[in-house]
């Protein structure tokens, strides 16, 4: 088993106009806390070049699992509102204790926002 992962962030800036932005890391240490691996995200979007503005200063605060390599995907666009006891990735454990594995996807956004959105799933084009 590799400590090497290759993750994809999902930069969630709005759940009701589905305005997200996919970024992939390589040679992710899967053994490294979520608060540390969320520190790395944001630092490196702050200074990403080719990304919009709005996405490098957006206050991004937690991550969900949104699917692994090789399994089903959901439905949903932006990404799923089930199971998120399971799916949110808590602090003070590695990634790998919260179910991340190589290949996997994550959605990185606001709680606050996600929350509200949950409340009142509606989506505006």
């Amino acid at each position: 088993m590799s400590d090497q992962a290759v993750l994809t962030a999902r930069l969630v800036r709005s759940f009701e106009h589905r305005n997200f932005k996919p970024i992939v890391f390589i040679g992710v240490n899967l053994d490294q806390t979520v608060e540390d691996f969320i520190s790395f995200v944001k630092q490196d979007i702050s200074s990403r070049s080719g990304l919009p503005p709005p996405f490098k200063k957006f206050d991004y605060d937690t991550m969900k699992v949104i699917h692994q390599a090789h399994g089903a995907k959901t439905n949903e666009l932006v990404m799923s509102l089930e199971d998120d006891e399971k799916l949110i990735l808590s602090g003070g454990c590695s990634l790998r204790a919260c179910g991340v594995a190589n290949e996997t996807e994550l959605a990185f956004f606001k709680m606050s926002d996600y929350e509200k959105f949950k409340a009142n799933p509606q989506t505006t084009w």
